[in-house]
């Protein structure tokens, strides 16, 4: 049993940042290529070039075969049939024609004077902006025959102060959306508010108390929702880790989160409206759906790929990308969320005695039994349902599971955000999205 696909693959990405007004980094990059994978006799042969021409595609699809034939020499496995069915069509986002790098650069130069003269208590203005274009053409002897576009552009304002202590204190806003640098709405009257929030909040925090260690009831925002649903809860449900003995393997049909809780990595359409990473087909041409993992606090599905889908006899999910034209696919999130409730986030607030309201996060890691630790440099503590002073910088941790477990509430409202990048093996354009919830977690202290 052979099957073969192929796939025509040019990434553009640039970057630029902005210290003090001080241009420091100004970098465009193309990479192409193409890649041939094969699957023949059990075993997967993969080879790629930088030659796109049909010249160079039979080469390497000649170099898969036999790549997929010398694994053959390790004994006889026995071949799975490669589900999933195929797909054709065309998914290319129409945004606003592309700015130039000059563009870009009187931009930030007008975001750095006006942090400069609105807030000159702070120390330091930084601005990064950049932006990735990633088009693929993809065919499989399944009579898929795709291209698509994904796009995402980004802006990052970090703001540094100075604390009581005299060390640095630093925050940061994103802004992101899909489509290119021309697409991102950094106008005044959308940044204003949102960076004199900014500001408002690294004030507070050069006063900042150390957080009180241990179990605490929190209200995480829906950044840090997105987060824990990404990295804590979204990379075990993908069958590939599965199959490697993620804990989530035998938790099918059990009860892993409160019933206010329902989680789905989705595919291209959220609400009637298309989502920030739009996958209508995969890397392996399959057709992608959204993929419900949580469903009332049960945990329904996993993430497929042809492969995993055929050895776990579950359907196919769309959910295998490759992130540059020298990669394999692998099964990868999204467009991860939790789906909104019906509180009121400050009435979430409003609802604790003693606990945190946490805010930003830094970075996160997680493994396959869903424990996880999340850097936290935006905290609050809440005292009698009202907000009170700022907190210094702390770590959220425990299981993912037993957090989900103990959510008693999560708001109505939900962000979405496509700034960063899933790691795995190799990097990945990705977005996700949360409410508020309301829940118990283990919070670093002094």
């Amino acid at each position: 049993m052979t099957y073969l696909e192929t796939r025509r693959h040019e990434l553009r990405k640039r970057r630029i940042l902005m210290v003090d007004g001080n241009l420091t980094t100004n970098s465009q990059t193309v990479e192409a290529g193409a890649s041939a994978r094969v699957y023949d006799s059990g075993y997967w042969g993969f080879a790629s070039t930088n030659d796109t021409s049909p010249a160079g595609i039979a080469r390497i699809t000649a170099q898969a075969r036999q790549n997929a034939q010398a694994m053959g020499r390790f004994g006889v496995r026995e071949a799975q049939p490669m589900p999933g069915g195929s797909y054709q069509g065309e998914h290319v986002f129409n945004g606003r024609p592309a700015i130039g790098q000059n563009e870009c650069v009187q931009k930030m130069s007008e975001i750095t004077a006006f942090c400069k003269a609105r807030y000159p208590a702070l120390k330091s203005t930084r601005v990064l902006m950049g932006d990735e274009h990633h088009t693929k053409r993809l065919t499989t002897s399944t009579g898929s025959d795709v291209m698509s576009s994904i796009q995402r552009a980004l802006c990052y304002v970090i703001f540094t102060a100075e604390g009581a202590d005299g060390a640095p204190v630093e925050l940061m806003e994103v802004f992101s959306c899909k489509g290119s640098l021309a697409d991102l709405d950094l106008s005044p009257a959308t940044i204003t508010p949102i960076l004199d929030k900014l500001n408002e909040h690294v004030q507070a925090k050069c006063n900042a108390v150390p957080a009180r260690g241990g179990a605490q009831t929190v209200v995480m925002a829906p950044e840090l929702a997105g987060m824990l649903a990404h990295e804590a809860m979204g990379h075990p449900c993908e069958a590939d880790l599965v199959l490697g003995g993620a804990v989530t393997a035998n938790l099918v049909g059990q009860r892993v989160a409160s019933d206010l809780v329902t989680m789905i990595d989705v595919a291209h359409t959220f609400n009637g409206q298309e989502v920030m990473i739009p996958v209508y087909a995969d890397d392996e041409g399959t057709p992608s759906r959204d993929a419900v993992l949580i469903h009332n606090g049960i945990l329904t599905e996993f993430m497929n790929s042809r492969e995993t889908a055929a050895r776990m006899g579950k359907p196919t999910t769309g959910s295998a990308r490759a992130y540059s034209p020298s990669d394999e696919p692998l099964i990868r999130m999204r467009n991860t969320v939790i789906v909104p409730g019906q509180s009121k986030f400050e009435d979430m607030i409003a609802g604790v005695e003693d606990g945190y309201l946490l805010m930003k996060t830094a970075n996160g890691q997680a493994d396959s039994t869903t424990e996880f630790m999340f850097g936290i440099t935006l905290a609050y503590e809440i005292k009698n349902g009202k907000v009170g002073p700022a907190v210094k910088d702390t770590t959220l941790s425990g299981s993912a599971i037993k957090v989900l477990q103990s959510v008693d509430a999560v708001s109505d409202d939900l962000s979405w955000n496509c700034s960063g990048y899933c790691g795995k093996k190799q990097p990945m354009v990705v977005s996700m999205g949360g409410p508020a919830l309301r829940a118990r977690a283990h919070l670093g202290g002094e």
